[in-house]
């Protein structure tokens, strides 16, 4: 398997990054036939022919967390699944319900600071009740990230152009 950069290959045309450095997501033409992300946790890559369906949907997590996931399925035993959780108090009205999630916030940072992990950027799981074998998961903090992710890897698909989509949040 090669090896995925970091970097945005400034010279390649066929690069759908802009060039700005505060971007959250870079987005480029890569390996004929194959489809790569770098994501917070580790990379993933597929063969587009092996490309089954890819999807977006929202739902309501026990009540108080908007979960947007993108899931790309494949031809064989991988699902993948790319997500980004927003708490649906910040939607909310009240004051209150907005300070909680930001006090949450701030105390997720802490304990990162702390331990050295980026907690609030994790994939959360209950054992057993969401673990799931054959399933390879990552969770992005923006939510334009996610779209972007959804785009590259339907373009790809489309046009049988591998791509590299390389998160760097």
């Amino acid at each position: 398997m090669p090896m995925l950069t970091m970097a945005q290959d400034t010279a390649n045309p066929n690069s759908t990054s802009n060039g700005q450095d505060d971007k959250p997501y870079n987005d480029a033409l890569a390996e004929k036939g194959f489809w790569q992300g770098t994501l917070p946790g580790g990379s993933y890559m597929v063969a587009l022919n092996r490309i089954s369906s890819i999807s977006k949907h929202e739902y309501l997590l026990d009540g108080n967390l908007i979960v947007t996931e993108v899931t790309i399925d494949t031809i064989g035993s991988s699902i993948l699944r790319v997500y980004q959780i927003t708490p649906a108090a910040q939607y909310g009205t009240l004051a209150t319900g907005r300070k909680i999630v930001e006090r949450g916030r701030d105390l997720l940072d802490r304990a990162g600071q702390r331990t050295g992990a980026d907690i609030a950027n994790m994939v959360q799981k209950q054992y057993p009740t969401t673990t799931h074998a054959r399933t390879v998961e990552f969770r992005v903090k923006d939510l334009g990230t996610l779209d972007a992710l959804l785009n590259s890897a339907r373009n790809a698909l489309l046009s049988g152009k591998g791509r590299k989509f390389v998160v760097n949040e």
